[in-house]
């Protein structure tokens, strides 16, 4: 079974490398974002490439908030809220 896994795994990572345009791309991960991505992919018997392709994939897939939606549900969410006035505001100039 695992011999299975590891040709579909070698089939989709060759896949990816000869016949999918890409761009190499230099990120910086937290070291506990590196152990916690090796182990996802080490789980999955995916490359850590892979693995960060396809979280950006859901990323890019999740449509962006309504903006109107988003304002109408907070609307009025802090109505005790105590906003000094604007003569007393500190600018910072000084």
């Amino acid at each position: 079974m695992k011999l299975l896994r590891n040709a579909l795994t070698l089939k989709r990572r060759d896949a990816y490398s000869c016949c999918m345009p890409a761009t190499r791309t230099q990120v910086y991960f937290t070291e506990d974002q590196r152990r916690q991505l090796d182990a996802m992919a080490q789980r999955d018997g995916k490359t850590l490439a892979q693995v960060v392709r396809e979280a950006v994939d859901v990323y890019m897939s999740q449509a962006p908030p309504d903006l109107e939606v988003v304002l109408d549900e907070t609307f009025g969410s802090l109505p005790h809220l105590e906003v000094p006035p604007r003569g007393e505001w500190d600018r910072g100039y000084g």
